[in-house]
């Protein structure tokens, strides 16, 4: 990459990382620099200190990862600035293979600008693959926590084991996020959140005994709202490490911009579609300055390019779907609903043309043993109804069936070895057979689907109430149904998929233990659920 000066209009800090070169003009634009890590210090709480929002890492490739961080020492101010001056300031960052920093490979700077919330997303690469590195940023004359992330196995080669977990749906009024400090002690190689990572309505602190500004205490819709909404979520401090323990795959669903949006549509009857698109725009910005994306998914406008694959060498595919921007409208509302024929109208999209095409030419082309779709909205059949009738929820798969059945056909037909579903969105946690044809229970099944509960939304949960009965009477498919909060742990070999539901008893009060309510295996080849173990 070649190099020119950056504008400096902000204070270099005291002292420079040696080797450290100057940014690019698409990093000034993009918050991106030539390459930064260390594990996590104690995070410093001064007024004026510009980490506030920790570190992260994400999208890890064979030879690199990106890097995250936002300067933000006033994390909730009202104008979304992160309390920082309309200035472009230089954030240093590097790499290591030692948490103390002695063992440095990449130095980098990139420029963190107003117009991006004073994030930077640095691109790392020229990394070995597989193995552990530490990260660190530095900017205004203070050192960032450090992070370790950690590359994929190289290309093509068959790595033994994959740990990893998912979660989804993590609304800071409904509890606290004991659920993270629990991930944060896992061994895991990455994280992938599938969604509802803030949630747009009227922050309510009386769950946390925290006093809420009264500008969060309305529902968002500007980019300055998103922005001190991701500043309240990111503030705590559980959430942060567990991005800083592991990389993360980060994915959106509704809540990050408004409930049940599809595509150009808002929830809102009546809505004007013009300011619908401008608060998606607002939204998908702050989105982007909040997570450790690449600069592939910068939007342009209400446009966010977000379904993404990531190889982890031959043992898994990680395809990501956006199951939010390219769909039609719910048929029939968005609610639960009986006897809707729109739903099974085979011109009907969940993901768009584009899209469809795109995921069905990676079944064509995987040669993984394990190929992962991370999702949004459960892809499997959930009827309401344990008696002959069906009613079902529009928003998810089952308000497009006509495509559900294609790409569930597609899997089968070209061959992919072992299809497994990761979902969130529900608040609820499910082992499922994914079925060729729902109207046949005795159909093939030709995949299988792990839904994980929430981190905190719909507050402490139980372990199964009328809902989940009836889904359990009404869905043969449906192994396992819990109602609790918690995270999904999956370990995954070349002959087997080991998915454990890890649960805490409650979030509306701090400190809850974490322990597995139940644990399921796939085997290479035997698509579904292969029973508890």
């Amino acid at each position: 990459m070649s190099h020119s000066p950056a504008p400096r209009s902000a204070p270099l800090p005291r002292r420079r990382f040696l080797g450290v070169g100057t940014a690019s003009a698409a990093a000034v634009a993009l918050g991106a620099g030539a390459s930064a890590h260390t594990p996590a210090s104690a995070q410093r709480s001064s007024a004026d200190y510009p980490f506030s929002l920790g570190v992260a890492s994400g999208d890890p490739h064979h030879d690199g990862a990106v890097l995250w961080t936002r300067l933000a020492p006033d994390p909730l101010a009202e104008d979304g600035t992160g309390g920082m001056p309309a200035e472009p300031v230089d954030v240093e960052y590097e790499v290591a293979l030692d948490a103390r920093f002695r063992r440095v490979v990449r130095r980098g700077t990139a420029v963190a600008s107003p117009e991006l919330g004073h994030a930077v997303h640095p691109e790392v690469s020229g990394l070995a693959p597989g193995r552990e590195y530490h990260y660190r940023f530095r900017a205004l004359n203070e050192i960032s926590p450090v992070g370790t992330t950690r590359t994929a196995p190289p290309p093509h080669t068959l790595a033994g084991r994959l740990p990893f977990a998912f979660a989804s749906c993590q609304s800071w009024s409904d509890g606290h996020y004991t659920a993270y400090r629990h991930l944060a002690e896992e061994d895991l190689h990455l994280v992938v959140h599938l969604g509802d990572y803030l949630y747009e309505y009227p922050a309510d602190g009386t769950v946390r005994g925290t006093a809420v500004p009264d500008h969060l205490a309305t529902e968002t819709t500007t980019l300055a709202g998103y922005r001190a909404r991701y500043g309240l979520y990111k503030s705590d401090p559980h959430l942060q490490a567990a991005h800083a323990r592991f990389p993360w795959i980060a994915t959106l669903d509704d809540h990050e911009v408004d409930n049940n949006w599809a595509g150009p549509v808002s929830q809102d009857a009546g809505a004007d579609p013009a300011a619908f698109l401008e608060r998606r725009t607002a939204a998908f910005q702050a989105f982007y300055e909040n997570l450790p994306l690449r600069r592939a998914s910068l939007p342009v406008g209400p446009d966010m390019r977000l379904h993404r694959r990531l190889a982890y060498g031959r043992l898994a595919d990680f395809t990501m779907l956006d199951t939010r921007q390219y769909r039609d409208d719910q048929p029939c509302g968005d609610g639960v609903r009986a006897g809707c024929g729109d739903r099974f109208d085979p011109d009907r999209t969940l993901l768009g043309g584009a899209q469809r095409r795109w995921l069905l030419d990676g079944f064509t082309g995987s040669d993984a043993h394990w190929h992962v779709l991370g999702n949004q909205a459960p892809m499997t059949m959930t009827d309401h109804d344990p008696g002959p009738g069906e009613r079902v929820w529009m928003d998810p798969w089952d308000g497009y069936v006509a495509e559900r059945d294609a790409v569930l056909g597609a899997a089968a037909e070209r061959g992919v070895r072992n299809l497994v579903v990761i979902t969130g969105d529900r608040h609820q946690n499910y082992a499922a057979d994914l079925k060729a044809d729902y109207a046949d229970e005795d159909s093939a099944t030709v995949g299988t689907e792990f839904v994980g509960t929430s981190i905190t939304s719909s507050g402490d949960g139980r372990d199964l109430g009328p809902q989940g009965a009836d889904f359990l009477a009404a869905n043969p498919h449906l192994r396992f149904v819990n109602e609790q909060r918690g995270y999904v742990r999956c370990t995954v070999t070349p002959g087997e998929w080991r998915a454990e539901f890890r649960v805490v008893p409650y979030v509306t009060r701090p400190g809850a233990p974490v322990s597995t309510r139940a644990a399921f295996t796939v085997r290479d080849r035997l698509p579904g659920v292969a029973g508890a173990v």
